[in-house]
């Protein structure tokens, strides 16, 4: 039984590549071990291509589908194999490996380490990682086989991941120093990222004779002192907001708010402490008030100075007072601490 079933291999007729992995890139074909000498025909299906191995070297790349008889001259080579192969026996060995021609669609990528460039518009340092996914086909069949697989029986797109995983955090965190991207502009402008990464590693890509058909950026997440640090630009910000919707400076909001800290503070010396430091008009007023004690009622004043603001800018914006009486009467509240 052993012997027929060994015969009945060596004259099967036709080599093709059934039902190939969804994810294999290139693959050998072992159906038959690598011994074909009595093998006539072989199939290349749609999308897919072959490429003929002979002791060691690469002798052959078929890239068109069809059908194919390897008992002609269809391939050169062939001739020259078969005369050193004989009945059942072979020491000379043919290796046959199937490879996708088709385009790997959405194939996720992340960096594998922080990327670390200076914000153009702040001039701190940050922390940046990615991910996203991106779409390749293979461009030159011969020149990733022969550098990359080598004698792997199979190579997978988890393989290849693997390996443009590194390719990909240094021209990225290049990409975004050389074009000023501020950490407030990253999530904006994904998109543009995008394209400009997939013109950068493009060359990449076809170094290892591949084509970089799409790359996009999917999301990204800064580290802890990045976060600290815009945590920090986002309050003062804020901050400068609320001085601007009740009309008054950076600085006077910061001793406004000086004040409302002292008043919230039952012993009165630390306040004190703070209001002389707060500077001229509004300080001076705030250490005469802490120099009598705070009171319960003037912890109250200090909100309802902040309400009248609030209130005065709102009349000053639906246009029920001129632009003199709405100075005159915030003077007046002001100059009222």
């Amino acid at each position: 039984m052993a012997l027929f079933d060994g015969i009945k291999r060596q004259l099967r007729s036709v080599i093709e590549w059934h039902s190939p992995h969804p994810d294999a890139l290139f693959q050998r074909w072992t159906e038959n071990g690598d011994e074909i000498k009595n093998a006539s025909k072989l199939i290349v299906g749609p999308g897919q291509g072959c490429i003929f191995v002979y002791e060691g070297e690469v002798k052959a790349v078929l890239q068109e589908e069809g059908l194919i008889e390897l008992n002609t001259a269809n391939i050169p080579f062939w001739t020259t194999v078969k005369k050193f192969m004989q009945f059942f026996e072979s020491e000379h060995k043919v290796g046959i490996y199937f490879f996708k021609k088709t385009t790997q669609l959405d194939q996720k990528w992340g960096t594998t380490s922080t990327i670390k460039y200076e914000d153009p518009k702040y001039r701190f340092p940050i922390g940046l990682k990615a991910f996203g996914n991106y779409s390749y086909r293979i461009q030159d069949a011969i020149n990733f086989f022969t550098h990359i697989v080598g004698s792997q029986n199979d190579f997978y797109n988890e393989d290849f991941r693997n390996i443009m995983s590194a390719r990909i955090l240094h021209p990225l965190a290049d990409y975004l120093a050389e074009n000023k991207f501020s950490y407030a502009d990253i999530d904006a402008n994904r998109e543009e990222i995008g394209h400009g990464m997939q013109n950068k590693l493009s060359s990449v890509f076809h170094e290892l004779g591949f084509k970089l058909t799409d790359f996009r950026i999917e999301g990204t997440q800064f580290d802890d002192d990045t976060l600290r640090r815009i945590n920090r630009i986002a309050d003062l910000t804020a901050e400068a907001q609320a001085a601007q919707a009740v009309g008054i400076n950076y600085a006077q909001l910061q001793q406004l708010e000086a004040m409302l800290e002292a008043a919230r503070n039952e012993g009165g010396g630390a306040g004190l402490g703070m209001g002389m430091g707060a500077g001229m008009g509004l300080g001076q007023s705030m250490a005469q008030s802490l120099s009598k004690g705070i009171s319960v009622e003037s912890r109250q004043e200090a909100t309802d100075l902040m309400k009248k603001l609030l209130e005065l800018k709102k009349m000053h914006d639906a246009g029920l007072i001129t632009v003199d009486e709405y100075s005159a009467r915030k003077k007046n509240i002001l100059d009222s601490w």
